[in-house]
Formats: C-alpha cells, structure tokens, sequence
C-alpha cells in the first residue's frame, strides 16, 4: 500500500541523520556540543541502537578524544588496550609469523564492540538533546519542488506479503529537514539511489567491496590473551583473493573472529562463508576455539575502494558521510576513526555554512581524504594476485603513495567468470566440527528476525534470468556468496525456481554487489527487522 506524500504527517527538523552508526552519531552529537539549540534527529532501522553493527573492531582513539575529552575515564562496555600485535602468513598446515606493516601498527588503538561503542555514543548524543528513533526504516526520500532533498519517508509497518495493509498497519511519517546527512553505511538503500540520480560517481571509479564475517567466542578459561591482535593473510584463500583474518582477544576470555575477503573474485562457485570456517580449523587456530562457545555471528559488506572510488559527497538538501560515502581505510582494516571523523566534519560544515553545498570540498581537503590518499593504491595492487598486491604495498607504504601514479578499481559484479571458464583449484577443505555446522546455524546466532508476512526486501528485476541464463553460465552463485542462505534454487512440479528465504537475512547486502546480472536489489525491510548482533 502506498499513499501520497500530501497523506502523510511531517515532522520537520533542522537536521536529519539516516543511520546510528558511528559516522551518524558523530555527526548529530557534534550538531549539538555546537549548537544546542538545532533540532536533529537520527533514524535507525534496526529495533535496538547498535543491533545492526558488525566490524572487527580495532579503533583509533583520536577521534573520540576531539569529540568527548575524557571518554577514557568512562569507555564504551568493551573497550581493551591493545597490548601486542602479530601478523602470520598462514599455509594449510603451518602459519609464520612475518613483520607486521605500519598500517597496522595499533600501539595506542582499543579493541572495542562497534555496536556496544555506538550504544554508548547514542546516550550521550540524546544526553546533549538528539532525538534518536530506532526501529523506523528510512524507507524513501522525500523530494522538494525544485528536485532537492526535503527529507525521508519512514516505512509503512503492517503491510502484508502482497502490500495490502493488516490490522497492525501504521502509515509511516515524513522527517523533513533543510539537509538529510546520509550515514547508512555501505551501499546503503537510499545512498545508492542518491548516488545514481544525482550522477555523485560521474568522475570516480566503480565502488570495490569486501565481505566481512565475525563471530564472538566465549574461551575456554586461561586461553584469552587480553589486547592481543592477530592478523593472517594467505590459506584457505587462492592467492588471487584478496583477503585475510582477524582475532582479537578482549577481556574476561572472549575473542572477536573473522573473516574478510575481497569481493572482486572470480570463482561463481566459492563461498566465503565456507573459507571462513576453515581458517578456524587451521592447526594453529582450532585449539584456541575449542572447548569455547559460539555466542553470536554475523556478516556485512566492507567498503574497499578508497579515494579512487570516493563520489561526491553533496548534493541539493544531502550529504554522504562515513561508509556510505567509502571512506575505510583497508590496508589499516579500519574505517571507525574515518566514520567519525567524517561526521564531525559533516556537523562542523553545517553549522558554519548552513547547508551541504561546499561539503565535497571540505572532505576532500580534510584528514580523512589525505588518508585514503595516501594507501590509494594498495587495494587495487592485489587486482593480480597476492604476491604483486604485497610487492605493491611495500612500495606504496616507503614512499607514503607519493608515487604519480593512482591504480584503478572495478566493479567487483564483472570480476566473476563464467562456470565453464572458470577452472578452480583443488582447495582440498576438510569436514570440520566446530560451530556453526553451517549457514542456517550461523544464521540462529545472529538472532535475525522478520515478520515473514512482510513485502520481500530482496527484490528480483529479472527473475527468469536466475531459471536459465545464471544457471547455464555462473551456476547460481547468491547459493554461494550469501553468509545466510537466503538464496536457493528449487525444483518443483513447475520446474526450477528461485526461493528467497528473505527471513535469514542479515542485511550483508553481498547480494545487491556481486549478482553478476546486478537484477538483485536489496531495499530495507520494515523498520526492526533484521539481524540482532550481541557485542559485534
């Protein structure tokens, strides 16, 4: 059911932030140390603040000590030193310890829960007077007369499977503002539409993305090595797949694993999830992991494409900040410290110039773009495998990127090869036993939950090219690179078919990336639904 924008209530605000995340809060809790009189409010679609957070999370601290002097006194719940760093390149029996780059270095940096960090961010921007309003998804945007942004219109809740309202329908509000400040993070649903109406991409490089999958593990007592951070490259992937491990160890026996991988591979039958489930039968890694417990899991995209790939970031009545506008540092494998960066930079630009017009400029000029800057070509080093991408960063790491030259990004959608092209090796994986079991089980970790009654959020523009041309030519690879199983093809007296099991959903948005027809576009569900992460 939809209904006229004349329909719906307004309630207007001088400023409205799109997404809880650090970049987001930032951004609002900044708008008000400096003006405490401006109205902002932030929309969040997940039912709790932090509950749709995943990220490894190491941080560095300097952003935080701008915006709240004395946050040490009073850290987020999860929140250690690091202590030690250690970087191994892993073979399928051995792992060797190798120097560890200067990107990662995180002498000074915290371990931290990004979602309990943003938990702890939200109460002190509603303390400085930020209305926060979790549970609604910013659904659409809402237009002015002469083609700005007004605004956002908050989903309908209560419509069923065939769009007809139920007796729990409540029509959602528009939430208007002079700028809407977009920090949905990566390829979020209404950033990708601004991108693509306002041409923001015109003169940058496709987006490049990562898959990054975590689980949190409560050790066996004694094994937990408070502040140690550990990093591997190498097996199980080929050395034509960008990629590597984390784990962190925090506090009280607990370790933050994980997994994350370039998505510009080229096999349509790899699944990331399954190699992630290897790396923790590694001879050097199982022994950690067992007589533990699983206690929660999830996965998200990673935005990877650096400078090259950065759109402009203003538009008519909007701004891009944080990871919807890409802004993650990948050789560091950090992006918290650009998020915020972002955001105050977002609210220092509006409360001296009123408006987003000017914001492209003051990104660009600022720390946040100087960093990418300078690791710009790193990433898209690896485009011909591991050990030119590790040749490449070692130049680009002495000279500081000061090299004239920038390498470019693709789109990681046209990486992928046919089946019949593609001639994969024989990784010889092996059965394993630690939990998950699989995806479904991975799946009860992340506690997603949607009313099943509810429009499908993972849309199918062309549904019978997954029946016969992705069949014959990739084999169905969503089967494969979803982390949910949310994908599956089933034969039934109609023949082959598509099954969406949108409810294991974990909002990854994988899918929306590396469908090489690109005929999946993953839009927000109604607003609370989705994956519940426990200190991820």
């Amino acid at each position: 059911m939809t209904s006229s924008p004349a329909e719906r209530e307004i309630m207007p605000y001088d400023v409205v932030v799109v997404g809880a995340g650090p970049s987001g809060l930032a951004c609002a809790l900044r708008l008000k140390q400096l003006d405490p009189e401006r109205m902002v409010a932030v929309i969040e679609k997940s039912a709790e603040i932090g509950a749709h957070i995943l990220s490894g999370a190491v941080i560095e601290p300097q952003p935080l000590d701008e915006l709240l002097p004395g946050w040490r006194e009073q850290p987020p719940p999860v929140c250690v030193p690091v202590e030690k760093d250690q970087l191994f390149f892993m073979t399928r029996a051995k792992r060797i310890r190798v120097p560890t780059p200067p990107q990662q270095n995180n002498h000074g940096n915290f371990i931290v829960s990004l979602g309990a960090m943003c938990q702890w961010l939200a109460d002190k921007a509603e303390a400085a007077g930020v209305d926060i309003f979790p549970g609604y998804s910013a659904s659409d945007l809402a237009w002015n007369a002469d083609g700005s942004v007004a605004g956002v219109i908050i989903g309908d809740m209560g419509i069923n499977r065939d769009g007809e309202p139920k007796d729990s329908y409540v029509q959602g509000i528009e939430i208007h503002a002079p700028v809407t400040v977009m920090a949905e993070g990566c390829r979020g649903h209404l950033s990708k539409q601004l991108i693509r109406k306002f041409a923001l991409d015109a003169d940058s490089d496709p987006q490049t993305y990562g898959i990054g999958i975590k689980e949190l593990w409560q050790l066996a007592p004694g094994k937990g090595q408070a502040g140690l951070v550990q990093h591997s490259i190498g097996w199980p992937l080929d050395p034509d797949i960008y990629g590597g491990s984390f784990i962190y160890h925090l506090d009280k026996d607990r370790v933050a694993i994980g997994f994350v991988l370039g998505l510009d591979y080229a096999d349509p039958e790899f699944s990331p999830f399954e190699a992630f489930q290897q790396f923790k039968h590694h001879p050097s890694v199982r022994p950690l992991l067992e007589g533990g417990e699983i206690i929660s899991s999830g996965a998200r995209a990673v935005v990877e494409g650096g400078i090259q790939s950065l759109p402009r970031v203003e538009m008519p009545g909007a701004i891009l900040i944080g990871d919807g506008a890409g802004l993650l540092n990948v050789p560091k494998i950090k992006g918290t410290h650009q998020a915020l960066r972002s955001g105050m930079e977002a609210a220092e630009h509006l409360v001296a110039k009123g408006s987003a017009e000017g914001f492209d400029k003051r990104l660009r000029d600022s720390a946040v773009a100087h960093e990418l800057h300078k690791v710009r070509n790193i990433r898209p080093g690896f485009h011909k495998g591991m050990w030119r991408g590790l040749l490449t960063a070692a130049i680009e790491t002495v000279t500081a990127g000061k090299l004239p030259r920038t390498l470019k990004n693709h789109a990681d959608h046209e990486q992928m090869q046919q089946a019949t092209e593609y001639d994969a090796p024989d990784r010889a994986w092996q059965e394993r036993d630690l939990p998950p079991r699989d995806r479904l089980a991975s799946v009860y970790f992340a506690a997603t939950a949607h009313d099943e009654d509810q429009p499908v959020h993972l849309q199918i523009l062309d549904p019978d090219v997954c029946t016969t041309r992705c069949v014959a030519e990739y084999n169905n690879p969503c089967t494969q690179f979803c982390p949910a199983s949310v994908y599956e093809m089933v034969e039934d007296e109609n023949g082959l078919r598509l099954q969406i099991n949108a409810a294991n959903c974990v909002h990854c948005k994988t899918c929306d990336i590396k469908d090489p027809y690109q005929v999946i576009n993953w839009v927000t569900p109604e607003g609370g639904s989705g994956p519940n992460y426990q200190n991820l």
